[in-house]
């Protein structure tokens, strides 16, 4: 246990210092690191607790959600229906379902074997197998539309995720630093955005809705003299890239009809591009658009702004299309992303709302700092005072194992909170019990009548099993609090979880190689603790 190769010990040596000179960035100013590499601007950002800023656990309306669903079924009956030239009364919204009465009764069962169609097997949530869209019912001629609970949970959980793509998007080009928006639960949101203290404008630009549709480019005269004449039935819009459109104000598509957008190539130019498509009702009304207007640039709007307005090539049936223009592979994902970010937008309220003023986050950060130090000295000041010289190997260990903490934090871009502090003066409590382990049992070799340097031996191969187990066991404690745990409890266990890697590391690796080198360098009789 006490033997190191040359090779060995470089290798443990180096590998402590390039984990800990990650933590240097966090020592100078932003000003200093931004000429520095990339790769060595990473530094821990100080969560809401510590720096300030504003909280806010917002929550998607899931009866307006179910209100939107049972509206989309109701259109798509009157649709179903009439294509068919089926007659029937009654059409309504009643309760959680739709109910439509077929006037003749020899219509009934072609009827349900249309209205059955609407009803589409149900993929991408977990635990839906078999499971499908709408639970469809016949009593004497009444025929019931209900969405299934699955179908509601996982439009949902769409709302969700589009919700959350909306709202970074919204949050990043505010310019704040390192915001944390991130689903709790099944249906809310939280958004922390640190240093920032005004929760109005965080408020203001999250209610802003994020409205996707699909018009028509006006030709009939240029935006600029549009802007004088203000035509009635067109709108001056601006684009992304600065240029000016003449769009119909009529919307012809609506983004709620949109499922999905992802980048692509063009198979044969090779040039990025985006593929997009539709559900049942978008594609039906996008056909009748593009067939009725080849040649012809319509404009993709979100938020009253034109993202792209490309030229209709050829009617487009399939309920997909592709967006070709000059792109980069980067330029066609962001789009991609603001066609799927825009397709459901949900309602969302704010269930919760906190601000952490810059004053309070400093005494947090004091408070954490002096209880740091203060049991930082007593560990010190303990160890050397039981165990002698051994108690100042431990104690440089203690040292290189929080700086590989920090070290290991800064390059994962972590954030520390309050918590996260506490985290680490336990880490520090822990990496000294792994060393007491190691002292006391070989204390005991040394009373058994081991001599020295095998009592030295024998103490760190034979305490090994025991410190695995423990650490082992509150390394599983700390996934759990990860996985289970939300918001500050996360930052304790990702805290505790590093910390005990590192622990491992410096006591069976760096301590047990100083410890080598003094054996070496002195060849003791007696043991010094």
């Amino acid at each position: 246990m006490l033997f190191f190769t040359r090779w060995k010990a470089a290798g443990i040596l180096l590998t402590a210092l390039i984990v800990c000179l990650f933590a240097l960035p966090n020592f100078f100013s932003e000003n200093v690191i931004r000429h520095w590499p990339s790769w060595a601007q990473r530094h821990i950002v100080l969560g809401l607790d510590l720096q300030g800023g504003s909280h806010l656990l917002l929550a998607v309306d899931t009866n307006a959600v179910r209100k939107e669903q049972l509206q989309s079924v109701y259109d798509e009956v009157l649709r179903v229906l009439r294509q068919a030239r089926i007659p029937f009364t009654g059409r309504a919204i009643k309760g959680n379902g739709v109910e439509v009465h077929i006037t003749r009764d020899t219509d009934v069962e072609s009827a349900l074997g249309k209205l059955r169609e609407l009803s589409q097997p149900l993929t991408g949530y977990a635990g839906t197998t078999g499971q499908r869209t709408l639970d469809v019912s016949n009593n004497n001629g009444t025929i019931t539309l209900r969405p299934t609970d699955p179908a509601i949970a996982e439009r949902v959980r769409q709302a969700v995720d589009q919700s959350i793509e909306i709202i970074q998007r919204r949050v990043n080009a505010m310019g704040l630093v390192e915001p944390t928006i991130q689903r709790e639960g099944a249906d809310r949101i939280l958004v922390q955005v640190p240093g920032l203290q005004d929760p109005s404008r965080l408020k203001e630009i999250l209610g802003q809705t994020a409205k996707l549709d699909f018009r028509m480019v006006d030709l009939s005269m240029r935006p600029e003299q549009a802007e004088q004449t203000h035509p009635s039935d067109s709108e001056v819009l601006e684009g992304e890239d600065g240029r000016k459109y003449l769009v119909e104000k009529r919307v012809l598509v609506s983004g709620a009809d949109l499922t999905d957008a992802q980048p692509s190539f063009d198979p044969t130019t090779g040039q990025p591009d985006v593929t997009f498509r539709f559900n049942s009702s978008g594609a039906r009304k996008f056909a009748d658009v593009t067939s009725a207007n080849v040649g012809k640039p319509f404009a993709i709007v979100l938020d009253n702004k034109v993202i792209s307005a490309p030229v209709i090539q050829t009617p487009i049936t399939g309920g997909s299309g592709q967006i070709t223009g000059n792109f980069t592979v980067q330029s066609a994902n962001d789009l991609a992303v603001l066609l799927r970010a825009g397709a459901l937008p949900a309602p969302l309220t704010i269930v919760e709302e906190r601000t952490v003023g810059p004053g309070l986050g400093q005494d947090s950060i004091n408070a954490g700092e002096h209880a740091a130090y203060a049991g930082a000295a007593l560990v010190v000041i303990f160890m050397f005072a039981t165990y002698g010289l051994f108690g100042l190997f431990a104690n440089i260990a203690v040292a290189v194992n929080v700086a590989m903490i920090f070290g290991l934090l800064s390059m994962l871009n972590a954030t520390l909170t309050l918590p996260g502090i506490a985290g680490i003066v336990l880490t520090v409590g822990i990496a000294v019990d792994s060393n007491v382990l190691i002292y006391e049992r070989i204390r005991e070799e040394v009373r058994a009548g081991r001599s020295a340097i095998n009592a030295i031996d024998a103490g760190f191969s034979r305490a090994l099993a025991t410190i695995l187990d423990s650490n082992i066991t509150t390394f599983i404690a700390a996934a759990v609090l990860f996985y289970i745990g939300t918001g500050p409890v996360k930052g304790f266990a990702v805290t505790l979880g590093i910390g005990i890697l590192t622990t491992l590391f410096t006591a069976f690796t760096l301590t047990r190689l100083i410890v080598a080198y003094w054996v070496r360098l002195y060849r003791p009789r007696v043991v010094p603790i």
